[in-house]
C-alpha cells in the first residue's frame, strides 16, 4: 500500500516537471509569436525563415507582400508565419 502511494507521487511529479520544463516554456514562445506577427505593419524591416531581410509593403489578412533587396520589382507575397524578426520603421 505505502509502496503504492510513493509511486503514484513519483509519478505525478514527473509529469509536473515535464510540464514546467517542455509545455510551458513553448507555450510562452507561441504567444511571443502571436504577439509579434499582430504587431507587423506595412514599411516594417523583417526577417523571414529564409533569412531574407525585406520591407513589408502589403498586407491581406494572413498574407503580407514583401519586397526585397534594392530591386523595386522583386516582391514576394507569403504568409505572415514566415516572419521570425520586425523591426519597426
Amino acid at each position: 500500500m505505502e509502496q503504492t502511494i510513493i509511486m503514484v507521487i513519483y509519478i505525478v511529479a514527473l509529469i509536473a516537471l515535464m510540464y514546467f520544463l517542455m509545455v510551458r516554456p513553448q507555450k510562452k514562445e507561441q504567444k511571443r509569436m502571436d504577439a509579434l506577427l499582430a504587431s507587423v505593419e506595412i514599411g516594417d524591416s523583417v526577417c523571414t525563415t529564409a533569412g531574407f531581410y525585406g520591407v513589408v509593403i502589403g498586407m491581406e489578412g494572413d498574407t503580407v507582400i514583401v519586397e526585397f533587396g534594392s530591386n523595386k520589382n522583386c516582391r514576394i507575397p507569403m504568409k505572415k508565419t514566415a516572419i521570425v524578426e520586425v523591426e519597426k520603421a
